[in-house]
């Protein structure tokens, strides 16, 4: 869980927005534009993603600019339920002594789980326990 969620309330005056620079501007220029002219800063997680909604209607347009590759399993649960108006601001986060910090989704990655018989580890796994009978048709 992002413990150390950078909101204006809860750190003083209001943060400021990282630029999104030309790369941004040249990737996606409808973005940039709604971020910078439209778009009010409310936090950054601390994976760097920056968190940003367009006032004005009863239910605000909410989006999160990513600091890396678009990956949205890297938003953390908190940020989460803001960007789906489950809440109105942003948690901010007293680590419980039971929770973990928020890991992103890594099916697909070198970095995912892999059991022992998987080929990538060498393919051997321990061989299956004794009471493992296979059934035959005619010995029925």
């Amino acid at each position: 869980m992002s413990t150390a969620a950078q909101t204006p309330a809860a750190n003083g005056p209001t943060p400021k927005a990282r630029p999104l620079g030309l790369k941004g501007l040249i990737s996606n220029p409808g973005l940039y534009f709604l971020t910078m002219f439209r778009g009010r800063f409310i936090g950054r997680d601390d994976m760097g993603n920056q968190y940003f909604e367009r006032p004005g209607k009863p239910r605000a347009r909410r989006w999160v600019v990513y600091a890396g590759p678009q990956d949205p399993s890297v938003v953390p649960p908190e940020w989460h339920a803001w960007l789906h108006h489950l809440t109105d601001a942003p948690l901010v986060a007293r680590a419980r002594p039971w929770q973990r910090p928020h890991k992103p989704n890594l099916t697909g990655t070198a970095q995912s789980y892999r059991p022992a018989g998987h080929d990538y580890m060498g393919g051997k796994r321990a061989a299956a326990s004794a009471d493992y009978e296979s059934w035959t048709p005619d010995q029925a």
